[in-house]
């Protein structure tokens, strides 16, 4: 199975800056769609951004402008930077893989905004 390797989490200071970066231990096939989703106890996990093989982008409604989704959705790596973070950002952030042959999650990546 393909599986999906995280970074780029850790602290980060309200209107500071984070970059989480994601890439598959393989090469996957078929056409994928990256993003990544966090998720926060007692919350159902939320969507933050995504991106399709076609370069199609869409970003959670509490991004507000804040976030950029890049990479490469063919070989299954992305990377999400994320400025003028706020408190209640903090959250487990996670790398999702979606494709005709199957579906990947990331383990987790924790991001904790604090002064």
């Amino acid at each position: 199975q393909v599986q999906l390797v995280e970074s780029g989490g850790g602290l980060g200071q309200p209107g500071g800056s984070l970059r989480l970066s994601c890439a598959a231990s393989s090469t996957p096939g078929g056409l994928n769609t990256m993003g990544w989703f966090r998720q926060t106890p007692g919350k159902e996990r939320e969507v933050v951004a995504f991106l399709e093989n076609s370069g199609f982008m869409g970003y959670g409604d509490f991004v507000k402008g804040r976030f950029t989704i890049s990479g490469d959705s063919g070989k299954a790596t992305v990377d999400l930077q994320m400025n003028n973070l706020q408190p209640e950002d903090t959250a487990v952030y996670c790398c999702y893989r979606g494709a005709t042959g199957g579906r990947n999650w990331g383990q987790g990546t924790q991001v904790t905004v604090s002064s």
